[in-house]
């Protein structure tokens, strides 16, 4: 079983994105329960105390940062639950950057554009280093340099980077590092850019890198 594991957001679209990507997994054959990390319930400790069979925790991050890092494992050893595995996040894998692509060119990028990669945001450096491979990747596919700017925490922020690239191209496209729509995405609308894509949601890729990451954590842990 999957305990799929998702930041939580307000925007009641959030919720149904997550569940329509567990709903894709279920469809390959893995069982799937869903948790929040903050915000929503409910939370990692809850869905692990009401389950008993070994499980394989997959935090839904597209960088590791504090939650990936502190939060989600705090939140399994409070469960007690004595046959979990915890997954890789998310991070800059190449199904996710084939969805990011794809969603800007839905939203009617343009050779010659400019691209900023617009990002959640960290404290800490380690998921920034995960946002920028992110933009590397998305480059050597545009073949086009993409600037990164962050929805909130760290800096420049989606609008001074929108602001920035402009100065040097007459249109400028946003590609969404985010996973489904809330607080961060609005402002990522609001940025000023020519065009703007949607959070990678529920494209194809992201359900295929869930089952992919399932696949790998049950692989190291017949291993070990």
């Amino acid at each position: 079983m999957i305990v799929l594991v998702a930041h939580g957001t307000r925007d009641p679209a959030g919720p149904v994105v997550i569940e329509e990507l567990a709903q894709r997994v279920r469809s390959a054959g893995v069982r799937v329960r869903i948790a929040y990390a903050d915000v929503r319930d409910p939370d990692v400790t809850t869905v692990l105390r009401s389950v008993a069979e070994p499980v394989v925790v997959l935090p839904a991050f597209l960088a590791a940062g504090y939650h990936v890092r502190t939060d989600i494992p705090a939140q399994i050893e409070a469960s007690g639950h004595r046959a979990v595995t915890l997954a890789d996040s998310f991070g800059p894998a190449p199904e996710l950057v084939r969805a990011m692509r794809d969603r800007l060119l839905a939203a009617g990028y343009r050779p010659g554009d400019g691209v900023v990669l617009a990002a959640a945001g960290s404290s800490d450096r380690r998921a920034l280093v995960d946002v920028h491979d992110a933009a590397y990747a998305l480059s050597t596919r545009l073949g086009a340099a993409v600037r990164v700017g962050y929805a909130a925490t760290a800096s420049p922020s989606v609008a001074d980077a929108v602001a920035e690239v402009r100065a040097r191209h007459s249109r400028v496209a946003v590609a969404s590092w985010l996973l489904a729509p809330g607080l961060f995405q609005q402002r990522v609308r609001d940025c000023g850019a020519d065009a703007i894509a949607e959070p990678l949601g529920t494209h194809p890729g992201v359900a295929d890198l869930i089952v992919r990451r399932y696949v790998e954590a049950r692989t190291r842990l017949a291993a070990a």
